[in-house]
């Protein structure tokens, strides 16, 4: 049974322009078109709707920044091509576009030592190695030395790139993507408490 992209987003309770995302960014393979509509099976939506919450709790920290991004775009911009995440997009290319430049606490990000990038409220790549951190005039951070843990291709029957060979990000990468990890901010970026106790 095939969906259209609106009966899936009443299926998983978002908006329509939410799953989109899911959509532009290449993270649904298989779907396919009728005239001008975007058809997604039923199992997929199903697949989504039962993804598991980020197990926050299993991190060190009491709080974590989540790096919240929209499907790439191009950008002319010196050091990066692209904003946002897409499948498409090399490693690298990914990278470029995540590690800034946002507005943020730049030190709270970097207390948390990982950034989960979630696209619609799903986990679809990590980043690690945080620490150090630059500010531009307009007050935005960016982390040059920030490593991509891994990422996600294909959400509904879930596909994991590690592309760190650092034990400690692999395990932070298998523990995050795909998973669900619901956040609020008016920004980019958002803070969510780990409930780490101690």
């Amino acid at each position: 049974m095939l969906l259209t992209t609106g009966q899936a987003a009443e299926e998983l309770g978002c908006a329509v322009t939410t799953f989109r995302r899911l959509v532009q960014a290449g993270l649904l393979p298989g779907l396919s078109r009728r005239g001008v509509r975007v058809m997604i099976p039923l199992t997929a939506v199903q697949s989504l709707s039962a993804r598991h919450h980020a197990a926050l709790g299993r991190i060190e920290a009491k709080e974590i920044a989540v790096l919240r991004v929209n499907a790439a775009q191009r950008v002319g911009e010196p050091d990066r091509a692209w904003i946002g995440f897409a499948t498409s997009l090399t490693p690298d290319d990914i990278l470029k576009a995540l590690r800034g430049w946002w507005r943020c606490d730049a030190a709270s990000v970097a207390a948390g030592g990982v950034l989960p990038v979630t696209l619609s409220g799903y986990v679809v790549a990590v980043l690690t190695g945080l620490e150090r951190w630059e500010k531009n005039n307009q007050g935005r951070c960016a982390f040059p030395d920030a490593r991509l843990a891994g990422y996600i291709t294909d959400l509904a029957a879930p596909q994991l790139v590690i592309t760190s060979p650092v034990d400690a990000d692999q395990r932070l990468a298998e523990l995050l993507l795909g998973a669900r990890l619901t956040s609020h901010s008016g920004g980019a970026i958002a803070y969510v408490p780990t409930n780490t106790t101690g």
